[in-house]
């Protein structure tokens, strides 16, 4: 074998291993999330799981650059989003809020790690099947980051009632959302993400920025702009072909 082939063999295994390991640091947030809300420290928990969004959005698009797309890659990112965007929202969500509602918490809690799980699964049965300019129900990620912005938001702003009675029914909606079939915009595949790719790349820094520099408002503000816009274009479909 030539010094060039070998010189080949290791650039291709240095190639597959930078997708896997963003995915593998996803999941690291994920986990160390857990560990600061069992702690108490949500904001840092918060943080955390915004950071594994970002790491969840680089991985896919640097194996398709780099040409290491594999099943293998797609398995571990999907386990790695049950941690990060299942697991970990949900036991955020619980110890900040539910906890001392005793098996009504653990429920709630449950049932959108639950819903989280269901999503990827159904994501990964129907890949090939379903339109890729829409997701088929809220892509779990954005599911997650829902939470993480309600979480930051009263971390910021004090409500004037039991934030339980916002609480329970803002979980049980976004859990409902990731297993419906309602389709929420997907902006990879979009012709208007195409042909206005600077100005798309320049809105997308603004909103980055936004949430770093204000991340308690602007987060939870994003996230329920991008679905009560979905869920309105969505409705406007559905009257249109009626």
């Amino acid at each position: 074998m030539s010094n060039s082939d070998s010189e080949k063999k290791e650039v291709n295994k240095i190639a597959y291993f930078i997708p896997n390991t963003f995915t593998a640091i996803n999941m690291g947030c994920g986990f160390f999330a857990i560990l600061f809300a069992q702690k108490g420290l949500f904001y840092q928990a918060s943080m955390l799981l915004v950071i594994a969004s970002l790491f969840d959005s680089v991985d896919g698009r640097v194996a398709r650059l780099t040409g290491t797309e594999s099943s293998f890659g797609e398995q571990f990112d999907s386990i790695c989003d049950v941690i990060s965007f299942g697991v970990a929202p949900a036991m955020l969500i619980y110890y900040k809020f539910l906890i001392g509602y005793g098996r009504l918490g653990i429920i709630v809690s449950f049932l959108f790690c639950l819903a989280g799980c269901l999503r990827l699964a159904r994501f990964n049965a129907n890949i090939d099947e379903v339109d890729p300019a829409y997701f088929q129900g809220l892509p779990i990620p954005a599911g997650a980051l829902a939470l993480v912005g309600y979480t930051l938001l009263t971390l910021e702003f004090q409500f004037p009632f039991p934030q339980v009675y916002f609480s329970v029914p803002f979980v049980l909606l976004f859990s409902y959302l990731m297993i419906s079939n309602i389709p929420f915009y997907s902006f990879k595949k979009a012709s208007f993400v195409k042909k206005y790719s600077k100005q798309m790349l320049l809105i997308v820094i603004m909103i980055i920025s936004l949430i770093f520099i204000y991340e308690e408002l602007m987060l939870f503000t994003f996230l329920m702009a991008y679905v009560v816009g979905c869920m309105i274009h969505a409705l406007r479909l559905r009257f249109v072909k009626k």
